[in-house]
């Protein structure tokens, strides 16, 4: 059994999330049996989601913050202790290959990275250090990766550190920093998105699955609210051609005004000169069937294939929902279809790239 097997699969009711998403790392719980009672509890502050299948990696040495700051995205010199942020790395043409949430506590850089990434992206830093003074593990086998969207309560474990998501980096609806929005700023559905992410121990979890005075969400649970706060992921908004601009990413992860690091130039050339060739949407879907379209359901303008789905949930409130990747020029006012042959659900697209 993989170590990465979380205690709190043991809990009562708890349903492996690849039973919902068999695309899905194994190892932590899709719902504990109440996926929408679990959803609302979340939304309103009151729960803790085990992401124990995030990768942890931990880079330590005085050169750290410069060194990562020249490789990836974001503006990470001067990063003070406990500011978060999250930067990625690109391809050589701009392409996404990770995102990294990233804190750091004075001495350590602690990084966080999609389930089963992490030894991907501590084997490139790795082999990007050279000289300089840095250190880096993979460490998901010693620390995981707890959620909540409120006041943390108290664990009484020690939190090696704490994440706190920057989506969608809007202040008093302006842009916070140098960045740039290829979405909405004011009215932003992620306003209300709140996401913390707790480094524990991973010993610790048996101790926490035990207690009765801890309330627990589903990983589901907290793919709906993200989903409903047009947050991307990695992996699930994107594919091997995924420029930041398309999902809008550039407001929380990439810095606009930093120096040259890998990628800048599509980043740059794009973002000045022209727009993506795709683009992120909200879709509302038809609720009259029993299913959800899975994701890279085939998206469709009449009987012409124009993107796909990109993650999909069953919100408390506003019931089926989906992001999508389209084609730019694809028309914001039409009704598009989700699905192909005899499977197929009608979708309202609301605008979040705009074309």
């Amino acid at each position: 059994m993989s170590a990465l097997i979380s205690p709190l699969l043991a809990l009562p009711g708890a349903v492996d999330v690849t039973v919902l998403d068999p695309t899905a790392v194994p190892g932590v719980a899709g719902h504990y049996g109440d996926p929408m009672g679990e959803q609302r509890r979340l939304a309103a502050g009151d729960a803790l989601v085990d992401l124990s299948t995030r990768g942890v990696v931990t880079v330590t040495g005085p050169d750290r913050l410069s060194w990562l700051h020249s490789l990836t995205s974001q503006h990470l010199t001067g990063l003070a202790p406990g500011a978060s942020t999250e930067t990625l790395i690109l391809s050589p043409k701009g392409h996404v290959e990770h995102a990294l949430h990233v804190v750091d506590d004075g001495s350590t850089t602690w990084i966080t990275v999609e389930p089963g990434t992490a030894p991907d992206v501590a084997g490139w830093l790795d082999s990007m250090r050279f000289m300089l003074r840095v250190e880096v593990t993979d460490a998901t086998d010693r620390y995981a990766v707890l959620a909540t969207t409120g006041d943390a309560p108290d664990l009484d474990v020690p939190v090696l550190a704490r994440w706190v998501d920057p989506w969608p980096a809007t202040e008093d609806g302006r842009l916070v920093g140098d960045t740039a929005a290829y979405g909405p700023v004011e009215g932003h559905p992620g306003a209300d998105w709140s996401l913390t992410e707790l480094i524990v121990d991973r010993s610790a979890l048996t101790g926490l699955a035990a207690r009765d005075d801890l309330t627990w969400a589903g990983a589901s649970a907290l793919e709906a609210l993200r989903i409903a706060a047009w947050r991307p992921r990695l992996g699930l908004e994107t594919d091997h051609r995924t420029i930041a601009h398309e999902v809008d990413w550039l407001r929380t992860a990439v810095h606009l005004h930093k120096g040259c690091y890998r990628g800048q130039e599509t980043i740059a050339r794009v973002h000045n000169l022209g727009r993506p060739p795709r683009r992120l949407v909200f879709l509302h879907l038809d609720g009259s069937g029993h299913t959800l379209p899975a994701p890279q359901t085939p998206v469709r303008l009449g009987e012409k294939v124009i993107g796909r789905v990109t993650s999909v949930a069953q919100h408390y409130e506003d019931g089926p929902i989906a992001l999508a990747v389209v084609k730019r020029n694809v028309d914001p006012a039409a009704d598009l279809l989700v699905g192909a042959d005899d499977e197929v659900v009608s979708a309202a697209q609301t605008l979040i790239v705009a074309p």
